[in-house]
């Protein structure tokens, strides 16, 4: 029997008298025979190889191209922002003169979140919602505490912070988020 990175010669096959399951959609042609990839072979070798062609975007590392288009985004917009070790930006517009929350502090925030093209893909009342920081995205959880209490500004965040490689209701993939912030109340 001639084995060749699990392709199998059909005549050999033949021979030994082995059941060809699915010959006619694993069947391709070659000098002058024919040649099938067994199911196994298939599924452990080719399909694998398959799904990581297909989904290899989903793990690139957006760090550097997110960086970039929040620099051009406060360039083009003429802001002054300021930058943390994870990649958030963000703008301290109006300081508060209360507290600032925590991790584990209930909010309420005014907000309009907007894409880097000004698409508006959530807004609150003036009146804002309230929440636990520990229920919002990692760029909230780490861009609110940097706000006092009836602080306004705005937060830059790169889309590892944000829904990374996930689409979110009107958000595509790999988004950078821009959300314009009124830090109305912490408890």
């Amino acid at each position: 029997m001639k084995l060749i990175i699990g392709i199998l010669h059909v005549n050999h096959v033949q021979k030994m008298k082995l059941k060809i399951i699915n010959t006619t959609d694993m069947v391709a042609p070659g000098k002058g025979s024919r040649f099938f990839i067994t199911p196994k072979v298939f599924h452990l070798v080719f399909l694998p190889l398959l799904l990581c062609l297909l989904g290899c975007n989903k793990n690139k590392d957006y760090t550097q191209i997110d960086d970039e288009i929040i620099q051009q985004y406060i360039s083009e917009n003429n802001l002054n922002a300021t930058s943390t070790s994870s990649g958030l930006y963000y703008i301290i517009e109006t300081s508060g003169n209360g507290i600032f929350p925590n991790i584990y502090s209930t909010v309420t925030v005014a907000y309009t979140g907007m894409l880097t093209d000004g698409t508006v893909f959530d807004q609150s009342t003036s009146a804002g919602i309230s929440f636990p920081l520990t229920n919002v995205i990692q760029g909230w959880q780490e861009g609110i505490p940097l706000f006092s209490e009836g602080g306004t500004g705005k937060l830059l965040i790169p889309s590892a912070l944000g829904y990374g490689n996930r689409s979110v209701g009107n958000i595509p993939e790999n988004s950078v988020l821009i959300f314009d912030v009124e830090l109305i109340d912490v408890n």
